[in-house]
């Protein structure tokens, strides 16, 4: 297993690590990381890594190999040549695109109060969010819904992190807002991810440690996807 250090603290933006798996197609497991792994709509985080002797080469991505929630790829770009099982490399992430995804993701948490209903989907982008959701009509107050997710952004709620036994997830179903993913359980435990007094749900994402980080945003296209799915963009303003 690897240890995810990003859901511990978010802000870290480099470690030390040491390999223990160089993939066939020649991705790097090690055993913890800053990298957070392609999965719930946000992207896996790129960057770098490092080795004693000064070499190093970049890591275009992230990924959890076949579906395996508790290990971490490490995808080479091309032309960098991975490290030797065993050796103990420096790993760094591009900070400025992983705090900008982690404000998107945060600002879509808010978005999923503004708009309530069931979410079919989503995606996490560096400049633009978007959610579909279960929603048989657009709302006529859109600018009053704009105003109302800026000015819980405004107020500096603060996001916190605790966790439950995929039991009690099981118990409290009211907590997911998602159709078609599943929260992240199977290894006995469940991460949720609390916003001031306005939203708790579970998630295995990154996050600010407040709603201010995110800065202003705007409703972007209402798109209808559906007979019933409209699918809502969000923006940095």
């Amino acid at each position: 297993m690897t240890e995810f250090l990003f859901r511990e603290d978010s802000y870290l933006q480099s470690t030390s690590a040491q390999v223990i798996e160089v993939t066939a197609d020649g991705g790097v497991i090690l055993d913890r990381t800053v990298f957070y792994a392609t999965s719930g709509g946000q992207p896996g985080d790129s960057g770098r890594f490092s080795r004693s002797d000064g070499r190093g080469g970049e890591i275009a991505t992230a990924v959890h190999p076949d579906g395996d929630k508790s290990r971490i790829v490490h995808v080479l770009a091309d032309g960098s040549v991975a490290p030797e099982t065993g050796e103990t490399i420096t790993v760094e992430i591009n900070w400025d695109r992983r705090y900008r995804l982690m404000r998107m993701h945060t600002a879509l948490h808010l978005l999923s109060v503004v708009f309530p209903f069931p979410v079919t989907g989503g995606s996490i982008g560096e400049d633009k969010g978007r959610l579909d959701f279960d929603m048989p009509e657009i709302p006529d107050d859109l600018p009053a819904l704009e105003a109302r997710l800026n000015a819980m952004i405004d107020a500096d709620h603060a996001i916190t992190a605790e966790w439950i036994t995929d039991a009690e997830m099981a118990a409290q179903v009211d907590l997911i807002k998602t159709m078609k993913v599943k929260p992240p359980m199977g290894q006995g435990k469940v991460r949720l991810v609390r916003i001031g007094d306005v939203d708790l749900q579970p998630c295995g994402g990154t996050h600010v440690a407040g709603t201010a980080e995110i800065g202003r945003v705007g409703l972007g296209k209402i798109e209808k996807k559906g007979k019933q799915n409209r699918r809502v963009s969000l923006l940095f303003a």
